[in-house]
């Protein structure tokens, strides 16, 4: 299977049930990235402007899904991406991934989704795609307090492959259709403790009613979209500045040179 995405090839237009207007609000503002009500001025001003710079051109957010084996990582990016819910369990085999397109505030952005096998077997597979990742999303079923003990040694081999102080983590507990509120009530408390503890966002989903799912994937875009342009805000801010000091310097060494006696230029 080929993996390699170039920035060149040409992408889907975005759907009309992709597109992003507003920030869309956290799961739990006790676990949250962001509690704000809005996006970022600069970013809003930069949209409006059209100075999002390589974002909404060639720009690809790379996320990988990673949790133990049937958690309901496939399931869960299947019902977004295609709206459907498959009873009949199929494993991972190593790693597989769907693109998505999405716009934000007027302009273009693609989530690139890597669901990864959760089997020991494949570990080392899957692995190797986790390098280059901006967001971890890692899951958990809310049925399942094993799997929720499992989340650290995920969180720590996809860190292993990335920078830590770049990537955004997000904590998802799945199918919450199959659990009682007493039963999730118990296992939330200690997801949001975790959560809090691994500076991730948290969200409880269901693949199978799609309670969540679109929200918590718009939710996954807009602050990908928004720290992107963040960043591109910041090179740019660099350059500009960087130019100034150039020119400052030129025009310095011009009328020094002219201010300069004949016999000494």
């Amino acid at each position: 299977m080929s993996v390699r995405v170039s920035a060149m090839s040409v992408l889907p237009p975005v759907r009309r049930d992709r597109i992003i207007a507003q920030l869309p609000q956290c799961f739990r503002k006790e676990a949250a990235l962001n509690t704000e009500d809005d996006f970022n001025k600069k970013v809003k001003t930069a949209c409006q402007q059209q100075r999002t710079g390589t974002v909404g051109r060639f720009k690809i957010s790379k996320v990988i899904v990673v949790g133990d084996l049937a958690v309901g990582k496939t399931c869960l990016i299947n019902r977004f991406c295609k709206d459907v819910f498959d009873k009949n369990y199929k494993a991972t085999i190593g790693v597989d991934f769907e693109m998505e397109r999405f716009e934000v505030m007027g302009v273009p952005f693609s989530l690139q989704l890597w669901d990864t096998a959760g089997q020991e077997r494949f570990k080392c597979i899957a692995s190797t795609y986790y390098r280059g990742a901006q967001v971890v999303i890692i899951v958990f079923d809310v049925n399942d307090v094993a799997s929720l003990g499992h989340v650290r040694q995920w969180l720590e081999d996809a860190l292993k492959e990335n920078d830590p102080t770049r990537v955004q983590l997000f904590l998802v507990g799945t199918k919450k259709d199959l659990s009682s509120p007493a039963q999730y009530s118990r296992i939330e408390e200690d997801a949001l403790k975790l959560a809090q503890e691994m500076r991730a966002e948290y969200w409880a989903v269901s693949s199978l009613t799609g309670e969540n799912v679109k929200e918590f994937f718009f939710r996954v875009a807009s602050l990908a979209f928004e720290t992107n342009v963040l960043a591109e805000l910041e090179k740019s801010g660099s350059r500009q500045i960087g130019d100034v000091i150039r020119i400052n310097s030129a025009s310095n060494n011009a009328t020094l040179k002219k201010k300069q006696p004949k016999c000494c230029q």
